[in-house]
């Protein structure tokens, strides 16, 4: 063993070499964040531009891993990129897979590795639907696959969902817990598996209710985003929905909210919003982004948003 295994942190003991399924967005992302952590890191996606692709977005991503306080110095030494999946996970220790959510697609990829990796691999996928209980019908031992779901950047934001399988051993389950808690993660395991996970479930809902507002005229999409950031976004960055609300009900507590407004707050829920991504409401949806969004680079608000991520991050930390 490595004399350097002892002073990692106990979650990344043994973990060596990660493979990263996936050069796009996610895929980028969490190539980043381990290298960032020492990890030798391979990546493997057949499109001819991969690699380009990685080194860019790696590259634009270390100043944000260094305000983490991460190590970027030779962040690249350690990455290396192979198109043939199974040669690219034969020494892993990590398979994160970022591949397309088509689930036939992800029972060949799994196929593949199963075949060619390590007995001792830890097997995550970073889908963001498709149960890790429908992939693993692929395998031969479905007990090593489980869900390790990101929140957008997986190199900044904490959340990762961990979401097992009905036949994820609690072995992997803890195994993956460790291994992103080693990775400055947050990691919420799931009771139980349902269609979206939790946090795009409560950020699908959100939407509906936002895409309605802005059809029904209500509001622009300038103002939406606004009114959310000025109001439950900053409230829900230090309490969620039900501490909040626990909080709204004073000494009483969220039974005593609920018994005052609960019963309020439900009568009004049938006439929350049901809107359709039709054509017109597409247009509408597109004309005001480009309206309130559009005269700067897509990338230019991306590296606004980490940076202002960064500093609330940084604040809230300093503040528990």
């Amino acid at each position: 063993m490595s004399d350097t295994i002892p002073t990692e942190p106990a979650g990344l003991a043994g973990t060596r070499n990660a493979t990263v399924i996936g050069a796009g967005v996610i895929g980028i992302s969490w190539t980043a964040l381990f290298l960032a952590h020492g990890l030798r890191v391979t990546v493997t996606d057949p499109r001819a531009d991969a690699e380009d692709q990685v080194r860019a977005g790696v590259a634009e991503i270390a100043p944000t891993l260094a305000a983490l306080g991460l190590p970027t110095d030779g962040l690249t030494d350690r990455l290396r990129f192979e198109p043939d999946l199974a040669t690219a996970v034969a020494d892993a220790d990590l398979v994160q897979e970022n591949g397309p959510e088509r689930l036939d697609v992800k029972r060949e990829i799994w196929r593949t590795v199963e075949q060619a990796a390590p007995a001792h691999a830890l097997f995550a996928t970073s889908t963001s639907g498709v149960p890790a209980t429908a992939i693993a019908e692929a395998l031969e031992q479905p007990e090593r696959l489980v869900v390790g779901h990101p929140f957008n950047p997986p190199h900044l934001v904490p959340l990762v969902e961990i979401v097992p399988g009905k036949q994820t051993s609690p072995e992997t389950v803890e195994r993956a817990r460790a291994l992103y808690t080693a990775l400055g993660k947050k990691p919420q395991v799931l009771r139980k598996e349902i269609p979206g996970f939790v946090a795009n479930r409560l950020q699908s809902a959100l939407f509906r209710e936002a895409v309605h507002l802005v059809a029904e005229g209500v509001v622009t999409e300038a103002e939406l985003d606004a009114v959310v950031t000025d109001s439950i976004g900053m409230r829900w960055a230090v309490a969620g929905p039900f501490r909040t609300f626990h909080l709204g009900g004073g000494p009483g507590g969220l039974p005593h909210f609920l018994t005052h407004l609960g019963t309020a707050m439900e009568a009004g829920w049938p006439a929350l919003g049901q809107p359709a991504l039709d054509e017109p409401t597409m247009a509408l949806l597109g004309r005001q982004a480009e309206d309130a969004f559009g005269a700067e680079p897509v990338a230019e608000l991306a590296a606004r948003r980490d940076r202002a991520q960064l500093a609330l991050m940084t604040a809230l930390g300093e503040a528990r």
